[in-house]
This record gives structure tokens, sequence and C-alpha cells, in this order.
């Protein structure tokens, strides 16, 4: 993997000083891959679907991606910068891809069987386990709002605390949820906003959320963007919003691509979201689910609004 040690990328990689040369590596490892390989922006194809939602509502849209080696292809022909993934579904194919692309290791996943107003991933994958699998950084998904936060949190601190001992990074996947939040409120601005400044205390390197909707779920944080004038008409607006609210724009923020949608409305999305200040797009059912010919034209087209 070629590095591309610019001042963009050196200019991000001043903002991790505290941390040790083998985090910052692996940082510049994902900030040198692919396309966007340079600019300081990051598009991520993320596959841990399968085990979120289960086989059929992941691949059956396009069949191709039931086996492991298929998204690590898409990954690498398309120019992405990383491929995230749990630990069975890179474990299946890394021994014919090692060293050709970043990897993020998810190592906690939750599952749709059963429903939980309060939910909590398990962890499923060790560190020591993600690097035999020539690792580039872990990924640990947590639900700020859930009853169960602190136990989350608890396994952050010490999992991410074992990461960096060994140089990897930390990407936290931060979805807010819980029974005092509204299905509506999980992607409120002020929410998840709020989300990314959680997963940036718990030393996230990488930060993903949902793009965020006009909508303000507190009563008291409404009276503070009220009082402040905090603009949040537009998409732009809010991932502003959110980059600001993560050490004034000093962490990684990178936006999810969600359900499976036209390409007209994703490439909108996306180009709101490079105007706000977003780092990039980690996108997976919008690109795997497609066929490989539309998904590749399509993180094309994504990859050249973040160079532009």
């Amino acid at each position: 993997m070629e590095q591309k040690i610019n001042g963009a990328v050196k200019r991000i990689l001043g903002w991790y000083g505290g941390e040790n040369i083998g985090v910052l590596r692996n940082l510049a490892l994902m900030l040198s891959q692919g396309t966007l390989g340079g600019t300081g922006k990051l598009v991520i194809l993320p596959v841990d679907q399968g085990f979120e939602h289960g086989p059929a509502r992941t691949y059956a849209p396009n069949p191709e991606g039931y086996d492991p080696d298929y998204h690590f292809e898409l990954a690498l022909t398309s120019g992405c910068s990383a491929y995230a993934a749990p630990y069975g579904q890179v474990a299946a194919s890394h021994a014919d891809y090692a060293g050709k692309i970043p990897v993020i290791v998810k190592v906690n996943n939750n599952e749709s069987l059963h429903s939980t107003k309060n939910p909590i991933p398990a962890v499923t994958c060790s560190v020591r386990e993600a690097l035999k699998l020539g690792a580039t950084a872990i990924g640990f998904t947590i639900y700020p709002g859930s009853a169960m936060k602190k136990e989350m949190y608890e396994e952050i601190r010490e999992l991410g605390e074992e990461a960096r001992s060994y140089g990897l990074p930390v990407v936290i996947w931060s979805y807010p949820r819980g029974e005092d939040i509204s299905s509506e409120g999980e992607t409120a601005v002020d929410v998840v906003a709020y989300a990314a400044q959680i997963a940036a205390q718990l030393g996230a390197h990488i930060i993903k959320v949902k793009p965020p909707t006009e909508h303000i779920e507190q009563a008291a944080a409404k009276k503070a963007y009220e009082a402040a004038k905090i603009p949040v008409a537009t998409l732009a607006d809010r991932t502003r919003h959110v980059v600001q609210s993560v050490f004034n724009g000093k962490r990684i923020v990178i936006f999810s691509g969600g359900a499976s949608k036209g390409d007209d409305a994703v490439m909108e999305e996306v180009r709101q979201l490079h105007a706000g200040g977003a780092f990039g797009s980690i996108m997976g059912r919008n690109a795997f689910q497609r066929p490989k010919d539309q998904a590749l034209a399509l993180l094309r087209e994504v990859m050249a609004v973040y160079r532009s």
C-alpha cells in the first residue's frame, strides 16, 4: 500500500499528536489509500450488515455479495480507502488480500433477531485476533442513549487501550438508540452531534455517524440552538455543526450511507455532506447491493465529489 503523506494528511495527523507511531502510521495508511489517497478524505466500504440484518436482507439484492471475496474486490477495484467487516468475513478472505487494502475489523456486533429499546452489541473479536488478520484498525459500535451505555463505554475503554498499545486506531460507529430517544430523534441534529462528541471523548480516531436531520430532539438543546442561532436548515449546515462538535473538526468524522436509495438521492446527500466539511462517507448497502458495474460507477462518482 502506497503512502501519500502530503500537506492534507500531515495536517490531520497533527491532530493526533498524543498517539504512538503505530496509530499514526495506520491512520496515514487509510488516508493514503485508493482514489482519495492524500486528499484528507475517505470513502470506506463497510460490510457488517450480514451480521446486523441477516443474509437475505443484506445480499439477496445482489447475490454476488454472499461471497466474502466480492467485497474485497469491490473495495479494491473502486479505489476505496479501507474495507470494514466482522472477524468471520475478513478471515474468510484475508489470505488472498492481505496488504492490498487497509482493513477495519469490527470487534463488536449486534443482530436483529432480538429487538430491544436498549441495545448492546456483543464483543465478537479480540484485538489480538484482529491483529492476526492484519487489521489496520478496529471498529466498535456504541449506542448512546441506551440503558446499557455503561457497559459499552467501558468495553471500548479497555479494547481501545489495548488496540492503541499495538498501534491500531479506533473507529467508532456512534448510533444513538434507547427508550428515551424517539425514532425521529435517532438522527436529530442535536442527538447526532452529541453522539459524535461522545465517540471523540471515548478516544475514537475516526467517528461514523448518520447524516443528521433538521429535527431537534431535546428541549434543552432546542433552547441552546435557538439562542446561539445555529444553522440547521440544510444537510450542509447540519454536517458543519456535527464536524464542529467533534473538537472543532479535529477528529475525522465520516457519514453512513444508510438504506439503499436511488443514485440521485445518494449523490445529492454526498454533495451536501462534502459542502458541510465531512471527511468522507462509509457506504455499504448503497454500494454492494447494486450490480458491480453500477456500484463501481456510483462509488467513483462519490469519490469525485470528495476530490473536488
